[in-house]
């Protein structure tokens, strides 16, 4: 689905990936070093670095607590928007929405192998499909 993340005055709209495997405490999205930068967030200056553990192995990552407001962006709908931790990780070419952030913005995922989901609140046979992919390489 397409999200719009806006830090101060900067703001980007970019597909993302919702991933319920990407378990948080937090509302988080984890994004590529190229988005980082164009948020103005890379290099970090006052993030945490810390070492993710994954199905892939360990990942180090730089997590900004609370720095960005992310919605999704449909023209159609009016969903919330969600003050997110902004994790960088410098191996990930496309941004991941946490089960934490997925549940914020209200997401239901009806199919995620055809991309088809919907908001919560709306009736189960209005299904959205995702957009394409941008991968963000520097």
């Amino acid at each position: 689905m397409r999200v719009r993340v806006r830090v101060g005055d900067r703001a980007e709209e970019t597909p993302a990936l919702a991933n319920s495997g990407y378990s948080s405490e937090t509302p988080q999205l984890l994004v590529p070093v190229e988005l980082a930068r164009r948020l103005g967030l890379w290099p970090p200056e006052r993030a945490e670095e810390t070492v993710f553990e994954t199905a892939g192995g360990p990942l180090r990552v730089w997590i900004l607590p609370g720095v960005a407001r992310v919605t999704v962006a449909e023209p159609d709908a009016t969903p919330p928007e969600v003050v997110t931790d902004i994790v960088i990780s410098q191996l990930a070419d496309e941004p991941l929405i946490s089960d934490a952030l997925i549940s914020e913005l209200g997401i239901a995922l009806e199919d995620p192998k055809r991309g088809l989901w919907r908001f919560r609140w709306e009736p189960p046979d209005k299904t959205r499909r995702s957009a394409p992919p941008k991968y963000w390489r520097a």
